[in-house]
């Protein structure tokens, strides 16, 4: 079936459509209603149905064959380790940890913070969970102990898993002194927790609530999963809120195995038996969906990857990864190509690599740039996909549809909405918008299955947050364009849009003319104050690798490819050479504090920042104003 008719049909028909997905998976209990609308606009999927998703994961591979099949490879160059677990060693490994959970009191509903580095017990940690229905709430290990407090607080968690330290790099990460701060900051100091005590860093020393992992798991038996309601949460996965309170998205059990699964075969075309990497961390949305769930549901070998796409050793450690374990499918952020391409512009160190096996490079995470696409594609010589999506709606928005019908690629688009999306752009009082025309992107209720149906503890929030906008719609914070040919152009949040003398320009419209120049191998575009004009694009760009350039020929060389490709209305205020941006640890530029920092705005240094070292050296270069 082709795109056009599969998307139409899951719009037309939505109960027909998922009820067909859902027979994929192994049910407890057949569903009540496919599509629950009795408290609109809070919609639910499969109600009255009863899963398992971690038996729906592993223990049906193995019923089903796949037993022998490696499920999880764990790569460590960090370490230096590496070690495969087949569909039964996992299940058993899992079944066995969820035994100790039950030991500790764990029982279904109950939460558990996870809290840990790039290790397989982690990824045990929350099949485990999820095999007795217990909630887990992965917290992106190294976190400052403060946001770690809050997600504590608000989950109210029966028990806490982490580690002695992750590994950034080289640097060894302690990571019990910052739990040990954050529950004293949440008033949990006797909360139980489950240890991993890792070589770079043995556990000498521990609070008396503590047990290690070896000792909670000993001599307990296996476990069998525990059936749950398909709109029982599975997880909680806080994001970042306005307010500075994060915002615990719960995802839904069912719909959120049935879409995964789905989305496999129809969005990323791998089959059950290929390889499948995401290289991202666990402690993202990423990570949850396509490290963890949707390959094992959907029967595939997934990798555990510790370490960046460079400097672990260098800018072959994609190449090599994708070579040694034959990866079909690679799925990671543009900054990580970014990265390896300001490292090996001339792609030599790919050179010495098969990576044959690699049939798609899917990019996500924030707008991908039109030259980082093409340098991707020039490098790898297979198709790159970027697609659409966010931390609330667990899986793709719009994408190539690579399974259903591979589509013109239109770079800086992430394709079309993807089948059960019904995205549209409205003006700011509602009304749609022409083709072509800018506006806010919406997705048209109900949501598809796997999207948030509530935040923790907090359905009034929710409704403000995502549904209040407009009625009958779903704010996704993103402004951008439909064109002619239905493809989506996502150009920034919302609130990077700028307004220069009442024009309304796009952040990313400007980075996408900035990244065009040879030498540039990433940028950024924020607004500041201007008493003039209200406000005035302000550039920032990294240079490649090695590039020697006369600076002040440069800048006016960009200034004058803004003009031309944007029109002189946008031409910044200045463009500042930087050696690098300041960046999120999942890899998003973080332009709202670039922007107080140059309005000499007071500003928090971000819990998710990289380094934040980096902020320092903005301010200092932003001394001329």
């Amino acid at each position: 079936m082709d795109y056009k008719t599969l998307y139409r049909n899951s719009l037309d028909n939505p109960e027909e459509f998922w009820a067909d997905c859902a027979s994929d998976l192994v049910w407890t209990k057949p569903w009540d209603k496919v599509l629950d609308d009795s408290d609109v606009p809070f919609y639910e999927w499969f109600s009255g149905g009863e899963l398992n998703t971690c038996y729906n994961a592993l223990d049906r591979h193995c019923e089903g064959g796949r037993a022998g099949q490696a499920a999880l490879i764990y790569e460590s160059p960090v370490t230096g380790h590496s070690r495969n677990y087949s569909y039964a060693e996992l299940r058993d490994e899992v079944a066995v940890f969820a035994g100790a959970l039950r030991k500790y009191g764990v029982e279904k509903g109950d939460r558990v913070i996870v809290y840990m580095p790039m290790i397989p017990e982690a990824v045990i940690a929350m099949l485990a969970c999820s095999r007795i229905g217990a909630i887990h709430s992965v917290v992106f290990g190294g976190f400052a102990a403060k946001e770690l407090a809050t997600r504590v607080t608000d989950a109210g968690p029966k028990l806490v898993i982490s580690a002695s330290c992750g590994i950034e790099g080289k640097k060894v990460i302690p990571y019990l002194p910052l739990l040990d701060q954050a529950l004293r900051l949440a008033d949990a100091e006797d909360l139980t927790r489950i240890l991993v005590s890792r070589p770079q860093l043995p556990i000498e020393e521990m609070h008396s609530s503590a047990v290690l992992w070896d000792e909670a798991v000993a001599g307990v038996e296996a476990v069998d999963c525990v059936p749950v309601e398909a709109t029982d949460p599975l997880y909680i996965l806080y994001t970042s809120g306005t307010t500075g309170e994060p915002k615990g998205v719960v995802r839904p059990s069912g719909g959120h195995a049935v879409a995964l699964n789905w989305s496999m075969k129809h969005i990323y075309n791998v089959q059950p038996g290929d390889v499948y990497w995401a290289a991202s961390d666990i402690g993202w949305v990423v990570g949850h969906s396509y490290i963890v769930y949707a390959p094992l549901l959907h029967g595939c070998t997934t990798i555990l990857y510790e370490g960046k796409p460079v400097g672990t050793p260098d800018a072959s450690a994609f190449w090599r990864v994708i070579e040694k374990h034959k990866v079909k499918c690679l799925f990671t952020a543009p900054t990580a190509f970014r990265a390896i391409r300001r490292e090996d512009p001339q792609g030599d160190f790919l050179k010495n690599h098969d990576i044959s096996s690699l049939q798609t490079l899917f990019l996500a995470g924030e707008r991908c740039d039109p030259d980082t696409l093409h340098w991707a594609e020039d490098q790898l010589g297979v198709p790159v996909v970027d697609h659409w999506w966010q931390t609330e709606s667990g899986w793709p928005m719009a994408a190539n549809p690579m399974g259903i019908e591979q589509m013109e690629v239109k770079a800086g688009s992430p394709t079309v909405a993807v089948p059960g999306y019904d995205i549209r752009v409205l003006d700011d009082e509602g009304r749609e918008v022409p083709n072509g025309e800018s506006g806010n992107i919406m997705v048209k209720l109900p949501l598809p299955p796997g999207n948030l149906p509530t935040l923790w503890g907090n359905r009034q929030r929710f409704y403000d947050a995502y549904l209040s906008r407009f009625e009958g719609y779903y704010l996704t914070g993103d402004a951008g364009v439909v064109d002619e040919q239905g493809y989506l152009w996502v150009m920034s949040r919302i609130d990077d849009v700028i307004n220069v003398a009442g024009h309304r320009l796009s952040t990313g419209a400007l980075e996408e003319a900035l990244i065009t120049n040879y030498n540039v191998a990433e940028c950024a575009v924020i607004g500041v104050e201007d008493k003039l004009k209200g406000e005035m694009p302000l550039g920032f760009v990294v240079l490649n690798s090695g590039t020697a350039v006369d600076e002040a020929e440069l800048k006016q060389t960009l200034m004058q490819t803004v003009r031309s490709q944007v029109g002189p209305i946008a031409t910044p205020r200045d463009i500042h050479i930087v050696t690098r941006l300041p960046k999120t640890r999942s890899g998003k530029i973080l332009r709202g504090t670039m922007q107080k920092i140059a309005d000499g705005k007071p500003f928090k240094v971000p819990a998710t920042i990289e380094d934040p070292e980096v902020l320092n050296e903005i301010a200092e270069t932003l001394e001329w104003d």
